[in-house]
């Protein structure tokens, strides 16, 4: 649900160069995820329910900041899911470029949303182990890049590493960087479906930060010593650079690999965001319907609602969708450490498998640095425009129609019959 590999970093090494993608790589980690991962950790592990981040800020904030906080992620993941399919069609374009032409290419970014639905409607635990073999299957190809990568540097100086971009977008590789380090919250919706959740939750997030941090930066290390210039660089770019470095054969895996990436993302990520209809629905938020399940134990009403929305924002560009989706996701994170925040102070005897260390003032220092960091990507997508409006307009009205729906949902659900 984090990471799909390096699929994803060619923008941050054509807007930043080498040496900033690699130092961005490498202190974004302990800035962004590391404290997410810690307050995730501690909710999903002390309220290890379906819905997860929804249930933890239902039950600090109450009704109301619960909803904002699934309306915000359910906005976000309309854009966020939008991205996968994007990434899927831009890797078959680099082989086959007629097959994704025109309206084509929505057609192949239609087909990956229809399979993961059906795929999902077949439960958690097959997504989760298919998600396992597609993640080792994707990032084969990087191994033998990396390897072949050193192999041609042979230690000698520093390739394109110091090379300088000639019209560098520092911001933009920062929110890229962000975009493809964030999303540690969205595993906390299944955890009713996770075997012992107090336990692999906190091994989990921390495990899978270092992990990620290493397919990320090692790939993108290699490339840059071998002498690759930074600025052919951009989505998709991965396969110029097997093809340059090692042949046709691995250029035409790492295609492969970037498809896989598509799905393999899509996939789990589906999993997560429709469990929190499901969850509003048990709360009488959302139309009962929703909480029907199959025999899989799915709530297939909110896979297929789900599935509809986030093909209608399958035209959106690659860099466009990241800009949106971090602003609205930001909302939602800072919602998500406030409640963190609230029910140390209001729950302090809620069993706690794992806590974010340093007492009241750790789990405060905690939120800081990512809403900073959250404060800056807004600011960078100033000058997006969605529907014709700045992107942080758009946002602002997201959020206030968030706001606006709430009472309609409770009058046209305070009704419903309990079961």
């Amino acid at each position: 649900m984090v990471s799909g590999g390096p699929y994803g970093l060619e923008d941050i090494i054509g807007k930043a160069g080498y040496l900033r993608a690699l130092l961005m790589l490498a202190i974004i980690p302990f800035l962004w995820s590391l404290p997410t991962s810690l307050m995730v950790g501690e909710l999903a592990s002390a309220i290890p329910c379906e819905g997860g981040f929804y249930v933890w800020v239902r039950r600090a904030l109450g009704p109301f900041w619960g909803f904002q906080e699934a309306w915000l992620s359910l906005s976000a993941s309309v854009f966020d899911m939008a991205i996968y399919p994007t990434i899927f069609v831009l890797y078959l374009g680099r082989v086959l470029p007629t097959w994704t032409a025109g309206y084509r290419g929505t057609l192949w970014a239609l087909a990956v949303v229809i399979g993961c639905t059906l795929w999902n409607l077949k439960g958690a635990k097959a997504v989760g182990e298919s998600a396992v073999v597609m993640f080792c299957i994707l990032l084969s190809p990087f191994v033998v890049l990396v390897v072949v990568a050193l192999y041609q540097w042979h230690g000698h100086g520093a390739g394109a590493l110091t090379h300088p971009i000639s019209t560098p977008d520092i911001a933009g590789a920062i929110s890229v960087t962000l975009w493809n380090y964030m999303g540690w919250d969205n595993a906390s919706t299944v955890a009713q479906e996770v075997d012992e959740p107090q336990h692999n939750y906190p091994r989990a997030m921390l495990g899978s930060a270092t992990l990620v941090a290493i397919t990320y930066i090692l790939p993108l290390l290699a490339v840059g010593l071998a002498g690759l210039a930074p600025g052919q660089f951009s989505t998709g770019a991965w396969t110029d650079a097997a093809r340059i470095l090692a042949g046709p054969a691995l250029g035409f895996s790492v295609v492969l690999g970037g498809m896989i990436n598509g799905v393999g993302m899509f996939n789990p990520l589906m999993m997560s965001y429709t469990r929190l209809p499901y969850a509003m629905a048990e709360d009488r938020l959302l139309p009962r319907f929703f909480t029907r399940l199959n025999r899989f134990g799915v709530p297939w009403p909110s896979v297929i609602f789900c599935a509809i929305i986030w093909a209608l924002a399958l035209n959106f560009t690659f860099e466009r969708l990241i800009s949106i989706d971090l602003v609205l996701y930001g909302g939602s994170l800072i919602l998500e450490f406030v409640a963190l925040a609230v029910l140390r102070h209001r729950e302090p005897s809620l069993n706690r498998p794992f806590r974010v260390p340093g007492g009241m003032p750790g789990v405060i220092a905690t939120g800081i640095f990512p809403t900073l960091l959250i404060a800056f990507a807004m600011w960078a997508a100033r000058d997006e425009k969605v529907l014709g409006l700045p992107a942080l307009l758009f946002a602002v009205i997201v959020a206030l129609t968030g706001a606006l729906i709430y009472p309609l949902t409770k009058l046209l659900t305070r009704t419903q019959p309990l079961n």
